[in-house]
């Protein structure tokens, strides 16, 4: 008698259950929907009141020159200055968000570390206002 192999159950392949994404898929194609349907959606519905003002480049504030100025225009430091130091200070304070969230698992380390970290941007934060970073003149 010609005997076949058993296939045990650990030989069969398992399918991932995938009804634990569907809400997630869902979710996504909810927020895709609305993103294509606010573009599409936005010209039609809206007012349109084109104005000299609306049409013209925006250049940070500065009135926009009809041609460009040879030899290389001059632009305020201050708006550099200003960025610079936005991007700085809000890089640094999201460092803080992990923090709170597991203030509780670091300890006292984690509070020694943070309390050096907000005197360090402190002392920074200082600096530049000593020095008139922050004044818009």
């Amino acid at each position: 008698m010609l005997m076949l192999p058993v296939l045990a159950q650990a030989d069969t392949p398992t399918v991932p259950n995938l009804d634990m994404y569907l809400p997630l898929v869902l979710l996504f194609v909810l927020a895709l929907g609305f993103a294509v349907l606010s573009v599409l959606l936005g010209p039609l519905v809206g007012p349109s009141r084109a104005n000299k003002a609306k049409l013209a480049a925006y250049e940070c504030g500065i009135e926009p020159s009809p041609q460009p100025v040879v030899g290389g225009g001059r632009m305020p430091v201050a708006y550099y200055i200003t960025a610079m130091l936005f991007i700085l200070f809000d890089i640094e304070m999201v460092f803080l968000y992990p923090f709170a969230v597991s203030a509780d698992a670091l300890g006292m380390f984690g509070l020694v570390e943070i309390v050096l970290f907000i005197a360090t941007v402190g002392f920074a934060y200082a600096y530049v206002w000593r020095r008139g970073g922050l004044d818009w003149n």
